[in-house]
């Protein structure tokens, strides 16, 4: 018989491995009446079950009949993954028999959880900062190994360790300031004022660390949209469909094939590649080869890479890119025919689509010029996000604005104790130390349902 579910704390539950047909599925029960629950929809003898040790039983439906049997393990509070009493159910993997017992855990009082429900709960009762729930998200959505250790790093709390000494270092200026505006009839050391400009200035010297990961943690994360271009007929889609291991894109002699952008995506020796095969650059000769071009043009400007392939076998000519900053790495195709010799001593990646030479120097050029490499990674990678970014941006800013007012000492410290205060909260923000409510709501959504 169900019972009606708590709705100032409700138990809920959900289907935590993914969907579709596999060997076992594991639904996972959480709240305080996660034991009861599971009691009511089995043998009744959960809540006598050896914490943390997994043991067979059966899910019957309110008739007795069984609808799966399996393991069944508890985790009491407060050390599961949620810091609520958990219990987990591992079954048969069939879609119908998993969304079957669901159904028996929510007729017994459970209630269906939303996205990222378990992990915002997490959050909530202290088992995770903000920081470390997001490293969850990275975690599941880990493309490439360097993405994996950067997930597993914030998982580990360190961005939240970084975030807490600045808070620490700041809090402690903080004070000193609170002490020179509080008690002005003591001595002040003449230096107090450039002192406490170092601290702050050595506060924004780490934020500058965080800030320098912006670009490698969003590679890592969405990818590099790396954007092939030069003229027709120079190999742009041979080279994309070598990297891509299969025929995608359309081979032909005739100039002007490719019309349309084509976008896959690569694991490159660990860096995520959003491959985009662009129309060859030249003078259209109709309508349809003239939009090609625009888009590709386009795709040139929103490029985070561009590899710009040639025909080795012709004589150099002025690129169809303009420098605009962007990484850029130079191909040189065809390399098994003869070489022009305009091309001797130009740095360049020597390549050949037809024999599939040279293929592991553009991994390590692509890595090289991207800054990827382990070497760059470091030991202790942290790769921030763009709400840590914006964050830190506003922390920053708050920071240098308190530094000027510290300019001459004893100038203005209460102008620069509101700054300091302002960059606190910003810094707070990142893992969750102030009130986020409506910033939960948008990171958890992006969850999957049962994480």
């Amino acid at each position: 018989m169900g019972t009606v579910p708590d709705k100032a704390n409700p138990t809920i539950a959900a289907i935590a491995s993914p969907a579709g047909t596999g060997a076992v599925s594991m639904i996972r029960i959480s709240g305080p009446r996660a034991v009861e629950i599971a009691d009511l929809a089995t043998d009744g003898r959960v809540s006598r079950q050896e914490p943390r040790a997994a043991r067979h039983c059966c899910v019957r439906d309110a008739d007795g009949l069984v609808v799966d049997d399996g393991l069944l393990t508890v985790f009491p509070a407060p050390r599961s993954y949620t810091g609520e009493e958990t219990v987990e159910f591992t079954g048969h993997g069939g879609i119908l028999v998993t969304r079957e017992v669901l159904q028996r855990f929510l007729a017994c009082g459970a209630t269906s959880a939303s996205p990222g429900e378990f992990t915002r709960r997490a959050f909530l009762n202290g088992r995770l900062d903000l920081t470390q729930a997001e490293g969850v998200m990275d975690l599941i959505s880990a493309q490439t190994r360097l993405a994996l250790r950067a997930a597993r790093s914030q998982m580990e709390g360190r961005l939240g360790q970084r975030t807490a000494a600045a808070r620490d270092a700041l809090l402690e200026t903080l004070a000193h300031i609170e002490a020179w505006i509080d008690f002005p009839e003591e001595d002040i050391d003449p230096h107090t004022g450039s002192r406490l400009r170092d601290e702050l200035d050595s506060v924004v010297r780490s934020i500058d660390g965080l800030l320098a990961t912006a670009d490698q943690g969003r590679i890592l994360r969405e990818g590099v949209r790396t954007v092939l271009f030069g003229a027709p007929n120079v190999g742009k889609s041979s080279l994309l469909n070598r990297l891509l291991g299969f025929e995608r894109a359309i081979v032909s002699a005739t100039a002007g094939t490719t019309r349309d952008t084509i976008e896959e995506t690569i694991n490159l020796g660990g860096i995520p590649l959003r491959l985009v095969d662009t129309a060859g650059v030249r003078d259209a000769s109709d309508s349809i080869e003239a939009e090609g071009i625009l888009r590709t043009t386009r795709q040139i400007e929103a490029a985070d890479l561009l590899i710009e392939v040639v025909d080795a076998s012709e004589a150099p000519r002025q690129s169809a890119a303009p420098d605009s900053g962007t990484p850029r790495v130079l191909v040189l195709n065809k390399a098994d025919l003869a070489t022009h010799p305009g091309w001797a001593g130009v740095e360049a990646v020597r390549l050949s689509c037809a024999t599939g030479s040279g293929f592991d120097d553009l991994s390590d050029e692509i890595h090289r010029v991207l800054q990827l490499t382990e070497a760059d990674w470091g030991d202790h990678a942290v790769a921030i996000n763009a709400r840590h970014q914006e964050s830190l941006e506003a922390a920053r800013r708050h920071l240098r604005a308190a530094m000027v007012q510290l300019a001459d000492a004893g100038d203005h410290p209460e102008l620069a104790a509101i700054d300091i205060r302002e960059a606190l909260d910003s810094l707070g923000e990142i893992p969750g130390k102030v009130d986020t409510e409506d910033l939960l709501g948008v990171i958890f959504s992006r969850f999957c349902i049962g994480k």
